[in-house]
């Protein structure tokens, strides 16, 4: 019996955590269906293009929910963190660079769907850092932007401008630029700010309660261009970050 235990051990079939898991399917659906709606607007509306921004809107929030799920129950596994990369490949990854191509980089031919395809690699690059770097980097800090923070920026662009009756055609080589730089921020060793040490079992005053309720009611006044603006200045706020590292001289932040 001895002999047979770590064979019969090994052969065991192991379960996966149903929650965290079925919220990165929800993720992973959302941005599956940005994608399909994304290539929809081409022929049927641009209204559609709205739509197929707010599903990586969605997609986002499904994302940042699975991984305080996992914390928050114990039910953290490599395999729900594997699954979890490979759903923001096509949420974060795949969805924006077809959005902003369908609705503006096929203007220009070869060099949108090249800007668009430094996106994606971008972002399937980040996340494969991110995988092998996770247990060694500042948890305070985010080496490179963040998939769901960039997706979250061009998204809202293209909404607000699609919401502003602005056509992709005109501001397709703006949106070139932008592509290329988030695709390039992903994968650079500029510091982003977390957010991941926030414990949401802890108590904090009622104050801040009010303030979580002010911005929600901030963010439903225009929630294109508010979500363009928020996302704008985290963009921003790396550089920011990394040059005032170097201006102190303090060590700099590597990928």
């Amino acid at each position: 019996m001895r002999a047979f235990g770590p064979a019969v051990a090994m052969t065991q079939p192991k379960g996966i955590y149903l929650l965290p898991n079925l919220l990165t399917t929800a993720a992973l659906l959302a941005g599956f269906f940005s994608i399909i709606t994304a290539t929809r607007a081409v022929h049927q509306g641009v209204g559609l293009f709205e739509t197929a921004a707010i599903a990586i809107l969605v997609s986002g929030l499904f994302d940042g929910l699975d991984g305080r799920v996992a914390r928050l129950t114990n039910t953290q596994s490599e395999f729900g963190a594997q699954y979890d990369s490979l759903s923001d490949v096509v949420a974060f990854g795949v969805a924006p660079a077809v959005l902003v191509f369908s609705w503006s980089l096929s203007a220009l031919g070869k060099l949108g769907w090249v800007a668009a395809f430094i996106y994606v690699a971008g972002t399937a690059l980040r996340l494969a850092r991110f995988n092998v770097q996770r247990e060694v980097v500042d948890s305070n800090y985010f080496v490179g932007l963040a998939c769901p923070a960039a997706a979250y920026f061009l998204a809202a662009a293209v909404w607000t401008l699609v919401d502003s009756s602005i056509q992709g055609e005109t501001v397709a080589l703006t949106m070139v630029v932008l592509t290329a730089i988030c695709g390039l921020l992903m994968v650079s060793s500029v510091p982003y700010p977390s957010f991941k040490n926030s414990d949401l079992k802890a108590r904090v005053p009622l104050l801040a309660i009010m303030v979580v309720a002010l911005v929600f009611a901030f963010i439903s006044l225009d929630p294109p261009r508010v979500l363009f603006g928020l996302t704008a200045l985290y963009l921003i706020s790396g550089p920011v970050l990394w040059l005032k590292h170097r201006g102190k001289g303090g060590p700099e932040i590597d990928a």
